[in-house]
């Protein structure tokens, strides 16, 4: 079986998937199947915030294929989830119709607040439901297949490109905070009604959504680690490892680059994408550059190169900054900053890299 020898050599992927796959049948089950009085009923609230760690998790794992096995430290990531977010949430606009507060069945409301007279023409095609999942890969991978092409053939590395993917980022942001650009300026893209049908708002929607976003991190880490065990993979850790040998030796390492960077874009462009229609809104504060280095704390708290750290850091720390932003909003940014600060000095390799030792102990 295809799943058993991707997952031969990998204990901790193989415990990560178990677990995943028993919250994926658990959650749903105690959200539509126990009463709300229950002390084991989960709110549809916790199952929507669950549905949203999940699509970070997806995220950190995009991060963790390029930081953790391809060495590239990418400040940017954040752009490839905005605009895959951007990408479904222009086609939730279209499904609104003339439900929204102008009545105009083919306007979103702000082109008609701004006094637009007709649809922009990359606007088209989003009615749509398999044109915006197109989209919602194609334009990542595209933007990250352009940037990457421009950045390694000019053997861009180290913090020279770090920097220059934070200007993408930072770019794109100041674009879309622009009214004229046609994706709703600073407020963003909002009040969403349904998604194939199917209204937002009802129980069974956000579980599907749960599941879909569950599915789809199973089958990005499944991805991820099939790539890490070809040849490929172990051309990109030799790339990370001692560049200058593995392009002496003969291996096109601009095309290894350039193939991983794109396909981990178009995963971060899926996150956005699951995570948009579970918060109800996107804006141009998702491409800010702090949650580009907020990807990078997770994968750095969870421990690098092996993609299921990835999905613990992130789960842990959003959690904490769940609970941290509610109980102590004053004291998160300082919390995060010294926890990164530990992990670096401390725990290196991260939460799995102490697990290991205690394992290795034992």
């Amino acid at each position: 079986m295809l799943i058993s020898r991707i997952l031969k050599n990998d204990r901790g992927g193989q415990v990560f998937l178990a677990i995943l796959t028993l919250v994926t049948i658990l959650v749903p089950v105690l959200n539509l199947a126990v009463p709300a009085d229950s002390p084991l009923h989960v709110s549809t609230y916790t199952l929507t915030l669950l549905g949203k760690y999940l699509t970070y998790a997806l995220l950190a794992v995009a991060v963790d294929l390029v930081w953790g096995y391809l060495g590239i430290l990418s400040l940017g990531h954040g752009a490839f989830f905005a605009l895959g977010g951007y990408a479904m949430g222009m086609y939730l606009m279209r499904q609104i119709g003339d439900r929204g507060v102008y009545g105009n069945p083919d306007l979103p409301d702000f082109m008609v607040f701004l006094n637009w007279q007709e649809l922009p023409w990359f606007w088209q095609g989003f009615d749509m439901f398999w044109f915006a999942m197109l989209m919602v890969m194609l334009v990542p991978g595209l933007l990250a297949f352009v940037f990457g092409w421009l950045a390694f053939r000019s053997r861009v590395t180290g913090v020279y490109l770090s920097i220059i993917t934070q200007a993408l980022t930072y770019a794109l942001l100041l674009a879309f905070y622009r009214n004229e650009m046609g994706f709703g300026g600073n407020n963003g893209l909002t009040d969403f009604k349904d998604i194939l049908g199917f209204n937002l708002q009802a129980d069974s929607t956000r579980v599907g959504l749960f599941i879909a976003s569950a599915v789809a991190l199973a089958l990005g880490y499944l991805a991820c680690r099939y790539i890490m065990n070809s040849r490929l993979g172990r051309v990109a850790v030799a790339i990370r490892d001692a560049e200058d040998r593995t392009r002496f030796i003969g291996y096109r390492v601009e095309h290894v680059k350039l193939w991983i960077f794109t396909f981990s874009a178009i995963l971060a462009g899926i996150a956005g994408a699951l995570y948009v229609p579970q918060v109800g809104i996107i804006n141009p504060g998702e491409f800010s550059p702090l949650n580009s280095i907020e990807l990078v704390v997770w994968v750095a708290v969870g421990g690098r190169a092996t993609l299921y750290g990835a999905v613990l850091g992130a789960i842990v720390v959003n959690y904490g900054k769940t609970y941290f932003t509610a109980a102590l909003p004053d004291f998160w940014l300082f919390a995060l900053g010294a926890l990164f600060i530990l992990v670096t000095l401390l725990l290196p390799h991260g939460i799995v890299g102490l697990l290991r030792k205690k394992e290795k102990v034992q």
